[in-house]
């Protein structure tokens, strides 16, 4: 794991509420769950380092998105999400 994703992960326990908050908006692009503050650390987390560490490649997203609908999910915008993959900011 590289140290950018280290430090950014670091960070989290640093952040106010309102900053976890936001971002939460910014690398999921939804409002955050009104889940204590422990729960969004932890998904923060998680997602920056599948994304500092690439993520699905775009066979697998296609392959699950197709299961998915198989199956009745709503793979469509998860699956647009992978593909986008945003690229995380370096921290001063």
């Amino acid at each position: 794991m590289s140290k950018s994703v280290l430090a950014q992960i670091g960070a989290l326990k640093s952040m106010t509420a309102t900053a976890l908050k936001a971002r939460w908006r910014e690398l999921f692009g939804t409002e955050p769950p009104p889940y204590n503050r422990r729960f969004l650390e932890s998904r923060l987390a998680y997602r920056i380092s599948g994304t500092g560490l690439g993520g699905l490649k775009p066979e697998t997203v296609e392959r699950l998105a197709a299961l998915a609908g198989e199956f009745g999910g709503k793979a469509p915008s998860r699956a647009r999400w992978a593909q986008e993959r945003p690229k995380l900011r370096a921290l001063d």
